[in-house]
């Protein structure tokens, strides 16, 4: 590589150049990069060009600066925790893949609405009544930490009295209320990955540059109805999520 020449923003074209060698393993996770005066040399641009192209890989978690040090690759560790996200059933009860993480705060329970996104997850309208439960989770063995959200129709809460008294229940125990209900559950989650708000990253100890992962479970109860809405929170750095995947077994075709 040597004298930037294609169009564009000069320091756009010196970090796709840093970018590249990262990617190509000219740059090894924890070394450092070149100096300044260095890269300014091999790609005879000016100082606010390269520190601007330095700042850009940095706000893309590419690179870390060290105080005193210079810039380094950034090193990205394994994830510290697998949250198992199946649910398991043994007789009555019911098992979740974080039911063993400790609550680092009393649950927050508090009444909202429905918003453009977890309206149409529940099958209802934007500014609909429900209840809401916060809770900051934390594992034991690592001290990674998660949000969790509950939403419960106020339709659902109307149809198992103990939601309506207590919607701090835990997950897994409104599947089973639920279950004794009548319903014949099923569940349908998405993931999706985001960079966090301000209040999430002091939360979460999130790194700079770093995403959260974000699942959206929807519990679904007899005729497919939406009855309530889990969220889930975690930093990317700290945490990956885990799933069993099994194959239904083909139906079998009998004569009439």
């Amino acid at each position: 590589m040597g004298e930037i020449q294609r169009p564009g923003a000069l320091y756009q074209q010196v970090a796709a150049e840093i970018r590249s060698g990262i990617a190509a393993g000219e740059y090894k996770p924890g070394s450092p990069l070149p100096s300044e005066t260095q890269l300014i040399e091999r790609y005879k641009v000016s100082r606010p060009t390269v520190r601007k192209a330095i700042a850009a890989l940095r706000a893309e978690g590419l690179i870390e600066v060290i105080h005193g040090k210079g810039s380094y690759v950034r090193a990205l560790p394994a994830p510290a925790v697998t949250i198992e996200r199946t649910i398991t059933r043994t007789g009555k009860a019911f098992h979740t893949g974080h039911h063993a993480w400790e609550q680092a705060e009393t649950p927050a329970i508090y009444r909202t609405t429905t918003t453009a996104i977890t309206g149409p997850l529940l099958g209802l309208t934007e500014g609909e009544a429900v209840f809401g439960v916060d809770r900051l989770l934390t594992d034991p063995g690592t001290g990674t930490r998660a949000l969790h959200t509950v939403l419960i129709p106020f339709a659902t809460a109307d149809k198992a009295e103990q939601l309506a008294e207590a919607p701090d229940t835990e997950p897994e125990q409104i599947y089973a209320i639920l279950t004794a209900a009548g319903h014949k559950l099923t569940w349908h989650e998405t993931v999706s990955a985001r960079m966090p708000l301000p209040d999430e990253r002091s939360t979460l100890d999130v790194p700079d540059a770093t995403p959260i992962l974000h699942t959206a479970r929807i519990t679904h109860g007899t005729d497919q109805r939406p009855l309530i809405l889990e969220e889930l929170r975690a930093s990317a750095h700290r945490a990956q999520l885990g799933y069993r995947v099994t194959a239904d077994s083909p139906r079998q075709l009998r004569a009439v």
